[in-house]
């Protein structure tokens, strides 16, 4: 008996090593392309067309980084980021969780065939709608503005955010509904003060998804802005390799700080993240 138990634990240490070494290889292969570049921003010209390759180079060249921002004005880009990041993101929280409320707790008519109808939108590519909608929105004057990018966003047009609020709204219990409503209640306030603290890793979740898409958003600034002033910094990266082809190593630094921001937010949001995805169920 002593032998079989000896010998399912070393089973099960020799299966954990084997997932862990998977695991490290995996998160080496997604990680080498970050260093790769993290490399190259610290290099020199020479250093950076030098055969064979520099991984690692000596000194580095923190320098470039300060030169990116003197050769463009970085400073307005990550401006104007952070600015439509949040405008943006604040209208498509606010909209998901409205919208998943409804479709979760309210009782309306048709109101599950519409979810049907509205879930089946995710199947439609966005370049179907991309010339209409550019149209649309260049008769209202908005092209060469942020309206087309931002007021979108205050309508739930984000139909997967939509599918996870109102997915955790369901396994919220309706005892603490009624209760609710035997209090006085009405929708709103227990929205506000039951059903979003509850819901919290779900709304966490689609904060840094939507966090990610905002940040990292080109196609949208690319259609709609001409007027370098109001670039985000994706556009603005585009415009500074067009500016520095000689120069691959300050793109790279460029690409570095455009980055940065959502790396960083990761590895601090990361556990709210896995848990808002793992908690939301699929009642209903």
């Amino acid at each position: 008996m002593s032998a079989r138990v000896e010998n399912g634990k070393r089973r099960g240490r020799l299966q954990t090593a084997l997932v862990w070494t998977l695991l490290l290889l995996l998160g080496f292969v997604f990680l080498l392309p970050f260093l790769i570049t993290l490399g190259d921003s610290l290099k020199t010209f020479r250093q950076y067309w030098a055969v064979p390759r520099i991984w690692i180079p000596l000194p580095p060249q923190w320098g470039n980084y300060a030169d990116v921002f003197r050769v463009l004005p970085f400073f307005t880009f990550i401006k104007n980021t952070i600015l439509l990041t949040a405008l943006a993101l604040f209208g498509q929280v606010g909209s998901a969780c409205l919208v998943g409320y409804s479709f979760a707790r309210l009782r309306w008519p048709l109101r599950d065939t519409l979810f049907i109808v509205l879930l089946s939108t995710m199947m439609l590519p966005g370049q179907i709608t991309m010339i209409p909608v550019f149209l649309m929105f260049n008769r209202m004057g908005w092209v060469n503005t942020w309206l087309p990018l931002i007021v979108p966003a205050y309508f739930a047009v984000n139909v997967f955010n939509v599918f996870l609020m109102r997915q955790f709204f369901k396994t919220i219990p309706a005892s603490l509904e009624e209760a609710a409503f035997m209090d006085g209640a009405g929708h709103l306030r227990i929205l506000t003060t039951i059903m979003l603290p509850l819901a919290k890793p779900a709304v966490v979740s689609i904060s840094i998804l939507g966090f990610v898409h905002w940040w990292n958003d080109f196609m949208g600034p690319l259609i709609y802005l001409s007027d370098h002033t109001k670039f985000p910094i994706s556009l603005g990266v585009k415009m500074f390799a067009d500016a520095q082809l000689t120069n691959p190593h300050y793109v790279m630094a460029a690409s570095i700080i455009a980055v940065l921001p959502v790396v960083l937010l990761f590895f601090l949001a990361q556990r709210h993240f896995v848990e808002g995805i793992a908690l939301t169920g699929t009642k209903g």
